[in-house]
């Protein structure tokens, strides 16, 4: 089933996020998406608060840097709130913006590798298993977790570049696509991450999450998306000017679920100043995209 959802971005102080939530929950909003951006505002945090308020809304994680996290930590903090709060996390990893990473100490020189060791690791003990593994950056010896979920939920994996893409399709359940990524560019990635899946040996449905900026409103919404689309590209690709009321919404982002993603979901300008009238627009667009 195609699913559709919001972002609420670390561009908005943390104490910002109640009122957003229920304005999404009252609203019909299926998907909350939260990011742990590097200084701003945790993932697991704002999760577990913003499931605590609501009692539908699912909460996605888009992402958790792996370098950030020690993955038994990780591991950790999602069982923990699956346990909560089940079936109403969706918890995604990534490289973390590898700027951000070095100003920590935590730039991995392979994020490959990291990935590679990382994320079956993290999928094992939220399976109940007990790990043991000495890789470069993950070594656990003797691990399980004494509280695992009852079933362990999907984990979706952030990629962009080939190689990584490919990879999130060996090792995750699912690709997260951040946003500036259009219709013509979700289908190369679910290719590719699709190669890598059948180059492990998987043949189960894979996932694929795409973040993407858009405005309600009229001409003045529309031309703000594309202000700040121009600002962060050069130019404004016409595939990702998702502007107007909830229908015109709906029908841009048909686009991106034909190309074969799984789940848009829809980024307000980080000029946004009205979540709440934000909110009811994706709720609007949700009703229009599953009916």
């Amino acid at each position: 089933m195609r699913r559709n959802g919001a972002i609420f971005t670390p561009a908005s102080p943390p104490e910002a996020l109640r009122d957003a939530a229920q304005a999404a929950e009252d609203s019909g909003v299926p998907e909350l998406w939260l990011w742990e951006d590097c200084f701003r505002e945790s993932a697991f945090a704002t999760a577990s608060a913003v499931l605590a308020w609501t009692t539908r809304l699912k909460v996605g994680i888009g992402v958790a840097p792996m370098p950030l996290r020690n993955v038994a930590l990780t591991a950790m903090e999602i069982a923990t709130i699956e346990r909560m709060f089940p079936g109403r996390l969706i918890p995604g990893v990534g490289h973390g913006v590898l700027p951000w990473m070095a100003q920590v100490g935590a730039r991995a020189a392979s994020p490959l590798t990291l990935m590679r060791e990382y994320v079956p690791a993290l999928k094992s003990l939220l399976a109940g298993d007990e790990v043991s593994t000495s890789g470069r950056y993950v070594s656990l010896d003797r691990v399980r977790l004494d509280w695992p979920p009852a079933q362990a939920p999907a984990i979706l994996v952030a990629g962009e570049g080939p190689k990584t893409v490919h990879l999130t399709g060996e090792v995750g359940d699912g690709t997260i696509l951040p946003g500036g990524s259009n219709p013509d560019r979700v289908a190369r990635t679910l290719a590719m991450a699709l190669e890598g899946r059948a180059a492990a040996g998987r043949d189960d449905a894979h996932e694929l999450v795409v973040f993407v900026p858009s405005a309600f409103g009229g001409d003045e919404a529309r031309s703000a998306l594309a202000e700040e689309l121009a600002s962060e590209s050069g130019s404004v690709d016409p595939a990702l000017l998702v502007a107007g009321d909830a229908a015109a919404v709906a029908e841009a982002i048909e686009p991106f679920f034909a190309a074969g993603a799984t789940s848009v979901i829809l980024q307000p300008r980080f000029g946004e100043d009205d979540l709440t009238d934000f909110m009811a627009g994706v709720g609007e667009v949700a009703r229009l995209v599953t009916s």
